[in-house]
């Protein structure tokens, strides 16, 4: 199958780079051109708006810039029909013109138009658009995290705290709608560190380096299948300003540091932009207190495991990158970049630990005891080398593209571990047990995209293309474990491995997108992807490699505008998640002797369908509302399974009475849920928004039948912003995320809050902001409760989460913006300067 697949591909792309080429409009088109020029000095009006209405309709058909010289050209129009062309730029007094286009004028030429200067025009803008903090558009929800103050001084992980849909926990682990399964994105692209420690990376980025976070909980057919609960792409901050500008971010604090810089420079048709930053998460010392009880030798005896200490962690990252885009002319563009990140994490940790027997109930007569000391240290350290270049070409239909993207992440890492279980019980033997194992590895990752737009007619629009996607992860473990007769660590050849993992995914979609009349916009599509894998494990090199599969992900988005502005939406998505590389490898992890872990190299992929209905409205004064019901279905759910063995042989070392960890397709997992989030205008000064997830979770279990589970789980995000005056805001925001169930476990519940102060100078263009995060307590208290066959544990963890920082942000160079295309209506772009 390899083979013969392969070519295929090819020719898929091929014939996807070669039908634009051959497609022609159907249809009498006409188009218009002109130039908008000043009334009195008769110079060009750049990046003026034009707006074409048709006669009577209060939303835009098209828009389109107007380019350095004044010229406008918009394309795609119907003969016979009236419209209204409205002229604006910041400054002067908008303007309409009615037209009504005839049939035999297929180019018409409206020549120079007038546009009278304001009385109260500016001699300098440098303001644009305003946008909100959130919005919501028809297939995904953007955070526009540079409006938002409290998080400046934090990472990513704090903004993505106030995200709909989103939760995160005091660990940083991130879910969205429910799912950790989350496919990140970084512009757009793929990169091998999110392939390392998730959490580690959302928790190194600087937040005063992200420009917006864009949420898709129903990706359509044109991206991959991974994610079951969707998309998050992050959105680095770039500035489309001529000239050279660019800014400066410092941030100290008591638990985040960081810093950042970008520098950019356009001129004409080509910008370039260079950014560096750096954060650091000083030494968080927190108290672990558990008590583990288990029983055994088969229910006569119960083994109670108290144990106690701090643990520390500390976490830094550097990131940087280069990049640059070129418009040789109005038809191509290509778009290019360099990245490399660098993430690390230490931690280390001092527990005391009591071991007693005790006869089966009858926990005060203690038949043994033992006390121990384990001291464990675990760094990790993981570099990302990201390459990328695209390259998109217009036709002369409108809306016609083909783009082309190449994108390679290269990411190399090393793990250190070492555990010293110390008798305190009997000092004159300096060591019980140790281990100590070095992991350096390699994740390679490449990603070839075809994809291509092709307008039929109007508001009928087929998008379809290919891509392939692969990735090399090479891992060696050398581990040692301690002798107790040289008294020094020693190669040990059962846990010394290799893992090799090969995985290449080719997929293929088509899409396409029509209305019926008014009533119904309709965007459906479908996507084939067939994935191959092989893998080798030294400590099983008998074991064969997961089988290839296909994958069949069909996806639809139905919606209507209703009166007044209201919106509701109806889509369906089906995605797929396979198994990580390091749950399918059996190696055996002993750094905790009594919680042993390793791979399950036969789990299946999970697969998720995603039915979701949505209303919003929006209010002309008074903000917006929106409303989600979503229902979701895992099939073959991974989580990690605990099972208590008697004994257990790890090469030549017995553990005896150890919980042994491997992750499981444990079951089918049902949501249903809903989302409410408003966004209301109080005064003038102040903002609120409100964010509140519920959603019902019932877990059928495969493994043992019967004890399935079932949990109600809730979020909630309160935002409140003042602005008390140009100059000064404030801002408020608290969540709260509910204890949740699974199959083996309950985990907590977690509260954050943060208040925040941002002042501006000289004419915006410096400021300094102050926060102050979970203020009112020292700790947050963490109590986690997991269950199984025979065993029962119980922990708590006493984290230090007070946080004060201070940021001070300067914006320097030339400010004055080249107007981009607005989002909210995609038919408003820059007018073409030549053919």
């Amino acid at each position: 199958m390899k083979i013969t697949l392969l070519p295929k591909i090819w020719v898929l792309i091929l014939l996807c780079i070669s039908l634009p080429l051959f497609s022609q409009a159907q249809n009498i088109q006409i188009r218009i051109s002109g130039k908008v020029l000043d009334s009195i000095t008769k110079a060009p009006v750049e990046y003026g708006t034009l707006s074409l209405f048709r006669s009577g309709e209060k939303t835009p058909l098209k828009g389109v810039l107007t380019d350095p010289s004044g010229a406008f050209i918009l394309g795609n129009l119907v003969p016979g029909k009236e419209y209204i062309l409205q002229l604006e730029c910041i400054g002067y007094i908008k303007k309409r013109i009615p037209l009504l286009l005839s049939s035999y004028e297929t180019n018409k030429n409206l020549g120079s138009l007038f546009l009278s200067p304001s009385s109260r025009s500016l001699k300098e803008v440098k303001i644009t658009a305003k946008r909100e903090l959130i919005e919501n558009r028809i297939d995904k929800l953007v955070y526009n995290a540079e409006k938002d103050l409290s998080s400046q001084t934090g990472a990513v992980t704090d903004i993505l705290k106030k995200i709909p849909q989103i939760s995160v926990d005091i660990d940083g682990n991130v879910e969205l709608a429910g799912s950790s399964s989350i496919r990140f994105l970084i512009n757009g692209k793929p990169s091998s560190a999110f392939g390392s420690s998730v959490s580690d990376v959302l928790q190194s980025i600087p937040a005063n380096q992200i420009k917006s976070i864009e949420v898709i909980t129903n990706p359509g057919a044109k991206y991959d299948g991974q994610g079951l609960g969707g998309i998050i792409n992050i959105i680095l901050k770039s500035n489309n300003a001529q000239g050279l500008n660019g800014s400066i971010s410092l941030t100290a604090g008591t638990r985040n540091e960081n810093g950042a810089f970008n520098l950019n420079y356009r001129k004409g048709k080509l910008g370039l932009n260079l950014f560096f930053s750096g954060n650091y998460r000083p030494n968080v010392i927190t108290q672990n207190t558990s008590d583990q009880f288990k029983t055994i030798d088969s229910g006569i005896q119960t083994s109670h495991l108290h144990q106690f200490g701090p643990s520390g962690i500390r976490r830094g990252g550097l990131e940087s990158g280069i990049g640059f885009d070129w418009a040789p002319n109005t038809k191509n563009t290509v778009t290019g970049g360099i990245n490399f990140d660098q993430f690390g994490r230490t931690n280390d940790g001092q527990i005391t630990q009591f071991t007693s027997i005790y006869p089966q109930n009858a926990l005060s007569d203690t038949l043994s005891k033992l006390l121990d000391q384990d001291n464990t240290l675990n760094t990790f350290r993981f570099h990302t080398f990201d390459l990328s270049l695209d390259w998109k070409r217009k036709f002369k239909k409108e809306d016609e593209e083909l783009e082309i993207s190449l994108t390679n992440s290269f990411g190399t890492g090393n793990i250190f571990s070492k555990n010293i279980l110390s008798p305190l019980s009997y000092p004159s033997h300096p060591f019980i047990q140790g281990d100590s194992a070095l992991n350096p590895g390699k994740d390679i990752q490449t990603e070839i995209a075809v994809d291509y737009t092709n307008p039929i007619k109007k508001d009928v629009v087929w998008s379809y293309g290919a891509k392939v996607n692969l990735r090399n992860v090479r891992s060696d473990v050398n581990d040692f474990s301690y002798d107790t007769l040289s008294h020094s660590f020693l190669p040990n050849s059962y846990l010394t491995n290799q893992t090799r993992y090969h995985q290449q995914v080719y997929g293929i979609y088509s899409e396409i997108s029509f209305p019926i009349q008014e009533i119904l916009d309709i965007k459906m599509g479908f996507r084939y992807q067939r994935t191959e894998q092989s893998t080798y494990f030294s400590n099983s090199p008998d074991l064969t490699s997961p089988p290839g599969y296909n994958s069949y992900l069909p996806s639809i988005f139905l919606s209507r505008k209703l009166k007044n502005s209201q919106l509701i939406k109806l889509s369906f998505s089906r995605r797929i998640e396979p198994p990580e590389y390091r749950s399918l490898n059996p190696y055996i992890n002993t750094s905790d002797p009594n919680n042993l872990t390793r791979g399950n190299p036969f789990l299946l992929p999970e697969t998720a369908d995603r039915l979701e209905l949505a209303y919003s409205k929006t209010y002309e004064k008074l903000g917006s509302i929106s409303v989600i019901v979503f229902y979701k279905t895992s099939n073959n759910d991974i989580q990690p399974y605990s099972v208590l063995y008697p004994s257990f042989m790890v090469g030549n070392r017995t553990y005896t009475n150890v919980n042994v960890i491997t992750n499981e397709n444990v079951g089918l997992e049902k949501d249903l849920g809903t989302n409410l989030f408003t966004n209301i205008h109080i005064t003038e000064a102040l903002d609120s928004r409100l964010n509140f997830t519920l959603f019902h979770r019932y877990t059928t279990n495969y493994l043992n039948p019967g004890l399935n589970i079932q949990s109600w789980n809730y979020r909630i995000n309160l935002n409140f912003s003042y602005t008390l005056n140009p100059n000064i805001n404030a801002e408020f925001s608290g969540s709260f995320n509910s204890a949740r169930n699974e199959l083996q476990g309950h985990y907590p519940s977690f509260t954050s809050y943060i208040l925040g102060l941002r002042k501006s100078f000289t004419n915006k263009k410096a400021s300094m902001a102050l926060v102050a995060g979970n203020f009112l307590t020292k700790n947050v208290n963490q109590t986690t409760y997991l269950s199984g066959l025979n065993f029962t544990t119980n922990s708590l963890r006493e984290i230090p989460y007070r946080t004060f920082g201070i940021n001070f942000s300067w914006k320097f160079g030339n400010l004055k913006f080249k107007k981009e295309k607005d989002e909210n209506n995609p038919n408003l772009e820059s007018s073409p300067e030549g053919k």
